[in-house]
């Protein structure tokens, strides 16, 4: 670890801020005594901020229609080889509630930007699912949206949303997005979300083409100033039928490690060991308990979908019932406990946070 890297982790640790140019050091000192070293006080810090308690999410990857053309997803709109779906409110409702008689206490409903699911048909299913299964928590991640139908969405009891920033660089966006989509209007979802009172998640993808360590250092100054209340961050993987596809996957190492330096710059964010990670990595579920996550999501979207849900390949197609119980048994072989309830982002006193047992 070089002298200047040593002084932005040891500032880190501290809970000091760090600048760009401090973590684009952090990015490029590739010493495996830095990297270690982050991730076991990553680890140590959730521990003791969340009581050993991962908590687990029930992934329904509701549609795979979308109306984009992001450059890395197998949902994207050219990719004519995709077979598409779209799931009926019964079927997302027999699939909920597997997962909350299994013990789940969050949704998260996911799917691409399909212009079928209106605004108005997604809060009805977020009204209809907490009338149906109560304690329960409805997240939902369907891309950018206008501000009246976040509105709508949080009034019908959804409390938290997935939107991946995708990287802070704007000639980096358009790298992965073209020029018909903005990164200002993605950020300005970001803001409106937590304007609302959205537990708002953001994060991105670890090895996209034209990533840089400059664009990585402004992913995690983004971050420590958004003030997420979620992080997902996985390996980029290749998709079939997108101008991406057979390049080379991102790395689970340098995943492992920005997910260290999260966790160190934002002691109280839900941190998930993502399936990307798993899939690139099949020790990924304890590594990344190991460098400070502390919420992972089986997939409990049904059989016959989920192959087509490609966002990239090499998915896994395990059932959520086996999923779960495969990674409860490798959590509790950690010495770990799966939360009850909700696990909710919550405020302690002295402005912490614990996802622990508390239920909004």
């Amino acid at each position: 670890m070089n002298a200047a890297a040593a002084q932005a982790f040891d500032r880190l640790c501290a809970g000091a801020p760090l600048s760009e140019a401090e973590f684009e050091r952090l990015l490029l000192d590739k010493s495996r005594s830095l990297r270690q070293e982050a991730r076991a006080r990553a680890g140590e810090l959730a521990a003791l901020r969340f009581g050993r308690t991962v908590h687990f999410r029930a992934i329904v990857e509701t549609t795979n229609v979308c109306s984009r053309d992001c450059r890395y997803c197998g949902l994207r709109r050219e990719n004519a080889a995709l077979r598409r779906y779209r799931m009926d409110e019964e079927a997302i409702h027999a699939c909920c509630g597997q997962a909350y008689r299994l013990g789940i206490r969050t949704f998260v409903l996911q799917g691409g930007e399909d212009p079928a699911l209106t605004d108005e048909r997604i809060a009805g299913l977020v009204r209809s699912l907490l009338a149906s299964f109560p304690g329960a928590a409805v997240t939902l991640s369907f891309g950018e949206k206008s501000l009246g139908g976040y509105r709508k969405f949080f009034e019908a009891g959804a409390s938290r949303y997935l939107l991946r920033h995708e990287t802070a660089d704007p000639a980096h966006y358009r790298q992965l997005h073209g020029e018909r989509q903005s990164w200002w209007n993605r950020m300005a979802c970001l803001h409106a979300l937590k304007d609302i009172g959205f537990q708002t998640g953001c994060g991105m993808m670890v090895g996209t083409p034209g990533q840089t360590a400059t664009a990585l250092a402004r992913d995690l100054a983004f971050m420590q100033s958004f003030r997420p209340h979620m992080i997902g961050i996985g390996p980029f993987l290749p998709a079939a039928g997108t101008p991406f596809a057979g390049m080379s996957p991102g790395d689970a190492g340098l995943t492992l490690f920005l997910l260290a330096v999260c966790r160190l710059m934002l002691p109280d964010v839900l941190l998930p060991a993502t399936t990307a990670l798993r899939t690139l990595d099949p020790s990924g579920c304890r590594q990344g308990i190991l460098s400070g996550c502390n919420v992972l999501m089986p997939n409990f979207t049904p059989d016959e979908f989920k192959a087509d849900y490609a966002i990239y390949d090499g998915k896994p197609r395990t059932s959520g019932e086996a999923s779960l119980a495969s990674l409860r048994a490798e959590v509790e072989a950690m010495g770990y406990r799966p939360g009850q309830g909700r696990g909710d982002w919550m405020p302690l006193a002295g402005g912490s946070a614990a996802g622990g047992e508390h239920d909004a």
